[in-house]
């Protein structure tokens, strides 16, 4: 299936639910393709990377910071980049503010929870979630709008289940009196079942771009 077919088709399926196609390693003719299909919300794990690509591609598209932040280079993406998904410590927040403020702009971004089984999987316990939920307000300019995480990588779909039914729930609890709209969980293996769990942004790469070239 074409880049073009699977944008559709994915678009098609998820209905209001948020699809970022992950580009990650992808050159600048894949991401046009899928550009050139309507989409405009794509995700990167590296800021470099990131950076490079916006430079050369439409401005409209609004970028994707999934994966783990390097605080000493976040101001390479402050300018531009419309939501940072892996916010996994308070450090991450206080560079994110000051970025932001110097750039006269709001950047959104959600707390990343560890919710996996797995030790390479990043995030805040839930006693380090609540804590930082608690100073929030120091950080005016790097909005918390909601919660992301990751499923353990498993064939266990019970596990992975009941881990995005653990995210929705800190969700609801601690996004109540917050106004958080976002709650970013699924890939191409597990997304059905995010979105059964209350997904409103799903992350997908190899089943639209094909394998990572890393």
């Amino acid at each position: 299936m074409s880049v073009t077919e699977s944008i559709s088709k994915y678009n098609l399926e998820l209905g209001d639910v948020e699809l970022i196609a992950v580009s990650k390693t992808k050159p600048i003719s894949a991401i046009m393709e899928a550009y050139e299909a309507g989409q405009r919300h794509f995700g990167e794990n590296k800021i470099q990377e990131l950076a490079a690509k916006y430079e050369e591609l439409p401005k409209d598209i609004q970028w994707h910071m999934i994966g783990t932040v390097q605080t000493n280079k976040i101001k390479y993406i402050a300018p531009f980049v419309h939501m940072v998904h892996g916010v996994d410590r308070r450090k991450v927040l206080v560079e994110l503010n000051k970025q932001a403020v110097k750039c006269s702009r709001t950047i959104k971004s959600l707390l990343q929870v560890q919710i996996a089984s797995e030790d390479t999987k990043s995030g805040l316990s839930e006693g380090e979630l609540r804590e930082l939920v608690g100073q929030l307000d120091d950080f005016p300019n790097a909005e918390v709008v909601g919660l992301m995480g990751m499923a353990t990588n498993t064939k266990d779909m019970n596990l992975v289940n009941s881990e995005f039914a653990r995210l929705k729930d800190l969700y609801d609890e601690l996004g109540t009196t917050r106004n958080w709209n976002t709650l970013s969980m699924g890939m191409s293996g597990d997304y059905k079942l995010a979105i059964e769990n209350g997904s409103t942004h799903v992350r997908i790469g190899s089943s639209i771009f094909g394998a990572r070239n890393d």
